[in-house]
């Protein structure tokens, strides 16, 4: 049993070295906004996601843009000596998750109170760069 973990370990490991993630955590946009976002740039390649988000009027875009932007650095830190255009990456996985909310009251009528929830999120992007080496 130890082996196969060990084993799993270093596979998981092993992929990581092709993967370059960035996170937000607690950004204050609700879930459901962020994930029409992250649907439209959800397996694009890196160059048409940045476009698709820099023309995009919704706010919850330019939260992604700056996310984006920051794997990219991410994977230019781990390869210095390479070029983002050459290495043809790709939104490979984002994920938006729901953060902490923030509960209110706001006066109703006849002495009542609404509950009034302020929603965040939590978004995990992963870039991967594609492999040509398949023939």
């Amino acid at each position: 049993m130890g082996v196969r973990k060990r084993e799993r370990a270093e596979a998981i490991k092993e992929a990581k070295k092709t993967q370059y993630f960035a996170k937000l955590n607690n950004c204050p946009t609700s879930p459901r906004k962020m994930r029409l976002m992250a649907d439209l740039i959800r397996g694009e390649k890196v160059e048409k996601a940045l476009n698709i988000l820099k023309f995009s009027a919704k706010e919850s875009s330019r939260r992604l843009e700056k996310l984006l932007l920051s794997a990219m650095a991410n994977w230019q830190a781990k390869n210095e000596e390479g070029s983002i255009e050459e290495a043809d990456l790709f939104v490979k996985e984002i994920r938006v998750d729901g953060g902490t909310m923030l509960k209110r009251l706001r006066p109703a009528p006849q002495g009542r109170a609404h509950r009034i929830r302020k929603r965040s999120n939590h978004v995990t992007m992963i870039l991967a760069a594609n492999d040509n080496t398949q023939s």
